[in-house]
């Protein structure tokens, strides 16, 4: 027997979710394996929301020497390099690397 339908299938399936994003699915999973592509977003810290939580925007990164261009609302992202019972100290303008895990958007930077 060949695996080739399932490693065909669970391809198309991760390239599913990268295009649509998981608001479709209830698992909650992370999916880590050799050539599994994780959504990433660039984007900018524009305020402190509450502990580690900030509000951010994700921003578009043009030619060299361009300024980034934000697109989009904003939306809360955790920062998991700060303590979870603590007040935040990122200031705004920040740029990070954002993905999402589970339900929740997350990025690490630290201070």
């Amino acid at each position: 027997m060949s695996n080739q339908p399932d490693t065909v299938e669970s391809q198309q399936i991760l390239e599913k979710l990268a295009r649509k994003g998981s608001e479709t699915t209830s698992e909650i999973s992370v999916v880590t394996s050799p050539g599994a592509r994780v959504a990433a977003w660039a984007v900018k810290v524009k305020s402190l929301s509450s502990y580690n939580v900030y509000n951010v925007r994700v921003v578009e990164i043009g030619a060299p020497g361009s300024s980034p261009v934000e697109i989009g609302g904003q939306m809360e992202a955790v920062n998991l390099a700060e303590p979870f019972d603590q007040t935040g100290q990122l200031s705004a303008g920040t740029y990070a690397i954002m993905s999402r895990v589970g339900e929740k958007y997350v990025f690490c930077v630290a201070v």
